[in-house]
């Protein structure tokens, strides 16, 4: 499959400069999913906010990126997949400054909304031009580093956010963003292949009705995920059966509904899906076992979580170069069945084991999940139709946003019912008890992404990327 013509390859920049440039295109708006919880006591303070009210900086920057990815996506396919990279990550850096002079509270959480729009573009898009960028051969190894960099984002922003809390104030913890933003837009224009004319007959239309109807069953769905409301469900339910009605009969989808018929990356989402909701519940137990169950302090507990995130970060390459080796089917399942194994044991830790015994299992859970994304990631990406990348990138970071938003609220429920008390209060082997069943039911949906890369992936990816 190529990914270039003969003339845009010969005049193709150095991939290292077009990587960085998608690098730091993964790593803000991952930065800045976390990046403002340090500060969310201060902003309250600040703005005379109740913790609910507050709660929506983070809110409206994650519902902002989970309704429009595919949407994203899709615009990409269509208008220059630069192009709207450009826009986002300009949208994006004027966002971050508009959130820094922010004057109320009405006002940031607007601007981190319109953020989270940038940050859509930019997460949906750097996943697409990886195969414009990068040599097919080293596909696996930049997949690797991009979900590197995402990991090292997302566990960087509390810390760094304190740290510039304390230095320089809130608004510095929007106000970083702005420098970093100016150098990635100056390499994406620099750096990144130029967009060619719109090919002879495709199409130009965008689906706007299907894109909103879209944009509300997501957000819906999270907010019932994430505020509780269960009439929300419903509607996000009812919402999806209306996309997929518009999907079948629009003359220019918003995704073609022949592309989830796809045996390889309808199966790639759903292992994407399940395996994101099984890493979020690490984030929501964790913390409650290692704080009352084990009796670290805030500290400890910080470090411990800590190590998971880190251990993912460091795992990336070293993951995505053994994909490009030994092919994405099998780094697939062995990054599966090292997340299986990871949560067994965690299922069964004896209370006796203490820090040590939830630790080693966690680290094999975490660097066995890089393992997976890289191998998933790039099965998905080098093997759909170049013009097609766009919207599947979207599908593909939506995925992974709704199992972190599932694994949130269903796993902490579920973490909740087998503690059979309240958690806050709840005595050490009951918090022992809610982590058994919670990793028991965790290493019953890898197991079930086990199965479906066996019965839906075949032979493909065996050796070096899907063809």
């Amino acid at each position: 499959m190529n990914t270039l013509s003969p003339t845009t390859a010969a005049q193709a920049p150095p991939s290292r400069w077009a990587l960085a440039s998608l690098s730091l295109s993964m790593l803000l708006p991952s930065l800045d999913t976390s990046i403002a919880n340090a500060g969310l006591p201060a902003l309250a303070g600040t703005f005379e906010a109740s913790f609910a009210q507050v709660q929506w900086i983070v809110l409206a920057y994650l519902l902002s990126i989970t309704t429009l990815l595919v949407s994203a996506g899709r615009l990409g396919d269509l208008m220059g997949r630069r192009r709207l990279l450009l826009c986002g990550i300009s949208l994006f850096t004027l966002a971050s400054l508009l959130c820094g002079l922010a004057p109320s509270l009405g006002w940031l959480i607007a601007a981190r909304a319109l953020q989270g729009l940038g940050a859509a573009i930019m997460l949906a898009l750097t996943l697409a031009l990886v195969g414009e960028t990068v040599p097919k051969a080293r596909i696996g190894s930049a997949m690797g580093l991009l979900g590197s960099l995402s990991a090292i984002g997302t566990t960087l922003g509390p810390a760094l956010g304190g740290v510039l809390l304390v230095a320089s104030g809130w608004q510095a913890i929007f106000l970083v963003s702005v420098p970093l933003g100016l150098l990635n837009s100056w390499l994406a224009w620099r750096y990144l292949p130029a967009d060619g004319p719109f090919a002879k007959g495709k199409p130009r239309g965008f689906d706007l009705p299907g894109s909103l109807v879209l944009a509300l069953t997501l957000g819906a769905y999270a907010l019932a995920m994430t505020q509780g409301h269960w009439v929300l469900l419903l509607l996000a339910a009812a919402g999806a059966g209306l996309f997929v009605w518009r999907q079948g009969r629009v003359a220019v989808p918003l995704v073609r509904l022949q592309l989830l018929g796809d045996r390889q990356l309808s199966a790639g989402l759903a292992m994407s899906l399940l395996v994101s909701t099984v890493i979020m519940s690490t984030l929501v137990v964790g913390p409650f076992y290692l704080a009352r169950g084990l009796g670290l302090d805030a500290l400890a507990v910080g470090l411990v979580l800590a190590a998971g995130p880190a251990v993912a970060a460091l795992s990336g390459v070293p993951a995505g170069r053994l994909v490009d080796r030994w092919g994405t089917r099998r780094m697939t399942q062995a990054g599966l069945l090292g997340m299986a194994l990871g949560g067994t044991l965690l299922a069964l830790l004896p209370s006796a084991s203490a820090v040590p015994g939830y630790l080693m299992p966690m680290l094999l859970l975490t660097a066995s999940y890089a393992l997976f994304q890289a191998a998933n990631n790039t099965s998905i990406m080098a093997g759909i139709d170049p013009q097609q990348r766009g919207v599947v990138a979207g599908l593909l970071s939506l995925s992974r946003n709704l199992g972190l938003i599932s694994g949130a609220a269903c796993m902490g429920a579920l973490f909740a019912f087998a503690t059979a008390a309240d958690v806050s209060i709840a005595s050490a082997p009951a918090l022992a008890q809610g982590l058994h069943a919670s990793f028991a039911v965790a290493t019953v949906l890898i197991i079930l992404a086990l199965l479906i890369s066996h019965f839906a992936l075949g032979k493909r990816g065996q050796s070096g990327t899907p063809d």
